[in-house]
């Protein structure tokens, strides 16, 4: 038998998420609305175009960040999302995933950044960041689906919450690994925070920052098949639904487009951090370098043969 106290945690959690349903609906039934606004508008704009023109933007994506290899893969992989017939579903998935990554974003580098600025603030940050990355998923659900019932909603809200730590965290890496030579050169020639911040620590910092980006797309990926529980449209739901059938084939083909896209937006965020040379801007450059180098070599022989007066 347990000698110590049974401390209520879970009752005082539940009458505090209780007491903000009551007392803060408007605004919680004004986030619901903004969110699936965001999320249906977007999966409709995406489905507005016929899928394979679609596909061919991606390609063309992938061909202008990365690379042709890459650009093969995302013509081939997207097409076979079409073959599946999950086309409509991935692009759900897709308009959640990348709304709710840009609010985690908006969010995750401001507040790395001011705990790469103030050690307090950091200090108060990293058990907030421990507990958010350590919670299991599912258990987000719980609160989110009181607050914002089902939905796409709920779904968003759970995957920032789930999501946003490792952007705080290598935001925070990126800003602070900045050689303390090249801030102090700034600040001898005058430069303010904020010039600095800018001109120096965010350049120099910025892939550290884009695979934390990276890292929260994965995330919200993955927390997109579980806002499937919570009835939010999309791969996930299909996820949910050959689960409760026992449908395997439906189940692996949703689960390879997922496959497909967090494939797709990996490379994509990664190379926009740490370019890989071979995109087609790379290429293109590097030929016009070749055609100018080639159009000075008879300029400066001209100039050599030509006697000194």
């Amino acid at each position: 038998m347990n000698s110590l106290p049974h401390l209520p945690l879970g009752d005082r959690v539940e009458t505090g998420i209780r007491w903000i349903k009551d007392n803060m609906s408007p605004l919680l039934d004004g986030i619901k609305d903004s969110l699936e606004f965001l999320v249906e508008g977007l999966s409709e704009w995406l489905l507005a175009l016929p899928a394979l023109i679609v596909v061919v933007l991606f390609a063309l994506l992938g061909l202008a960040v990365r690379s042709l290899r890459f650009a093969l893969f995302a013509l081939l992989g997207t097409a076979l999302i079409v073959s599946m017939e999950l086309w409509e579903p991935a692009m759900q998935t897709l308009a959640m995933v990348l709304i709710a990554t840009v609010i985690a974003v908006i969010i995750a580098i401001p507040v790395g950044i001011l705990a790469a600025r103030n050690n307090t603030v950091s200090a108060i940050v990293r058990p907030v960041l421990d507990l958010m990355q350590t919670m299991p998923s599912l258990v987000y659900l719980v609160p989110v689906v009181i607050f914002f019932s089902i939905g796409y909603a709920p779904g968003v809200v759970a995957t920032i919450v789930f999501a946003m730590a490792p952007g705080v965290r290598l935001t925070e890496l990126g800003i602070r690994q900045v050689d303390k030579e090249t801030v102090e050169a700034g600040q001898a020639f005058g430069g303010t925070p904020w010039q600095i911040l800018r001109g120096i620590q965010l350049p120099l910092g910025l892939p550290t920052i884009m695979a934390g980006v990276n890292q929260v797309i994965m995330l919200a990926l993955s927390m997109a098949v579980m806002a499937g529980f919570v009835g939010a449209d999309g791969l996930g739901k299909i996820v949910v639904e050959s689960l409760s059938r026992v449908d395997v084939a439906v189940g692996f083909e949703a689960g390879l487009a997922i496959v497909i896209l967090a494939i797709f937006l990996d490379r994509t965020t990664a190379a926009i951090g740490q370019p890989t040379g071979r995109s087609l801007g790379a290429l293109l450059r590097r030929r016009r370098a070749a055609q100018a180098n080639r159009q000075a070599v008879p300029l400066r022989k001209t100039k050599e043969a030509v006697p000194a007066a």
